[in-house]
This record gives structure tokens, C-alpha cells and sequence, in this order.
């Protein structure tokens, strides 16, 4: 649980069963217990993705390929979940910025962007699902850069279904698709016939959906956001 201090304060060590530390990302209590390891199937694909980048960036990339990271790390601003600016590492952008595409089967980008800002995300995010045909729909702004760009993609993730009187959800998160940008024949608004992860989809249901969007130099979005009923 990241904390804010008064200015000047500075808290570090165990008491009971809490412990106190920070890190670059800010200050932060968490428990003091043996954590559990977890094995899903999806958890093992993201630190497969994690691990595999991680080499890359101490194996593959060359010197002047890290140090683009590092520099686009320094000139792109981090916010905590307390809206404290952090500073992340090259590394961690890299990391970042290839996970969701390594997990998705797309090409691994090692050159890092010479743009420094985040890509934009999602501004027409639009999700709906039938009961009926068991399958979402997706709309978006299709006159996107990333859409019109080869290798350029958006990342669908959708959570199960939920009680329709629910009103917030932390995940987990199942990717629902990829759409993937193109010059010559971009993705157009919308595409229907997506299939349900792995459950079945009733009329009424709430479901969540979040998308990230990547750009073909590497930069990645944060996400874009919303919720909606399951139709008949």
C-alpha cells in the first residue's frame, strides 16, 4: 500500500506484521508474510513475457539501444497511485512497453521511441456483448495513428461477468483481443464476432473492459476504461 509522508519524514523496518520501505515508485506499507506464488495459467504467461524481456534487455540490446531507454525514461514523467512523479528506468519502460506485446505474439521492439510522451489511449472506447451470439463487439477511433501504422495495435481485456449492481472491479483481467494497425488496410469501427475468454455471458451481466494502446515505435498507453451491460 504506497503511503505519503509529512515533507521530510521517512519511515523504514518492521513493526508486528507491517512492514515499512520505499522504493522509486514512493513509500509503501505491505505485510510481512511469506508470499504465495502464484500459478494461473495467465500469471505464468506474464512472468514468462517478463523474464524473457528481461534477458533481452542485458543479452540483446546493444549499449546505445539501453541508453535510449534510460533517456526516454528521464524525459517521460511517472505517476504513483498517489500522484507522486517517480522516476522509471529505462528497463522498467522497456519492460513495459513489451510485455503486453510479447504476451500477444507480436514483434518485441528493442529501439526505444524518440518521442517522449506515452501513446495516447483509447478516446472512443465503446464494448458491448450478446447473450445470444456468446460474442463482444468493439468500437474505437479508427482514425487513430496507431490503426493507420503498421505495427501499431490495441490490447482488448475484459474481466468476467459481474452482478449488474455492482459498481467498481479490480480485475483479473483476460485479454479479449488484439487489433492490430495497418497502413494499408487499416482496422475499421467496429469488429463484431469477438469470442468470450473462457465463460459463458447472460443478459444483464456487468462487464469490465480495459484496452492499451502500442505504438509501432514502442510507446504504450496507459489504459482506457469502461463497463457495460451484457445485452439479449
Amino acid at each position: 500500500m504506497l503511503v505519503r509522508y509529512p515533507l521530510g519524514e521517512q519511515r523504514s523496518g518492521r513493526l508486528g506484521a507491517t512492514i515499512a520501505s520505499h522504493n522509486r515508485y514512493g513509500a509503501y506499507y505491505r505485510a510481512g508474510t511469506i508470499p504465495v506464488n502464484p500459478n494461473t495459467a495467465r500469471q505464468i504467461e506474464m512472468r514468462a513475457a517478463v523474464g524473457q524481456l528481461s534477458i533481452a534487455w542485458a543479452n540483446t540490446l546493444t549499449p546505445a539501444q539501453r541508453a535510449g531507454w534510460d533517456l526516454y525514461g528521464q524525459n517521460v514523467p511517472w505517476y504513483n497511485k498517489l500522484g507522486q512523479v517517480v522516476a522509471l528506468k529505462g528497463l522498467a519502460h522497456y519492460v513495459r512497453s513489451n510485455t503486453a506485446r510479447v504476451a500477444a505474439n507480436l514483434d518485441r521492439i528493442d529501439d526505444p521511441p524518440t518521442s517522449f510522451t506515452l501513446e495516447w489511449p483509447e478516446d472512443d472506447l465503446q464494448l458491448s456483448a450478446s447473450e445470444a451470439t456468446q460474442q463482444f463487439t468493439f468500437g474505437f477511433y479508427d482514425a487513430a495513428e496507431w490503426a493507420n501504422t503498421d505495427g501499431g495495435a490495441q490490447f482488448i481485456y475484459v474481466g468476467a461477468p459481474q452482478n449488474p449492481s455492482r459498481t467498481f472491479f479490480k480485475g483479473p483481467y483476460r485479454l479479449l483481443a488484439v487489433v492490430e494497425g495497418s497502413l494499408a488496410s487499416p482496422p475499421a469501427s467496429p469488429i463484431a464476432a469477438l469470442d468470450t475468454p473462457d465463460w459463458p455471458i447472460t443478459e444483464g451481466q456487468r462487464i469490465w473492459c480495459r484496452t492499451r494502446v502500442s505504438s509501432a515505435d514502442g510507446r504504450l498507453s496507459q489504459f482506457a476504461e469502461t463497463n457495460f451491460l451484457v445485452g439479449a
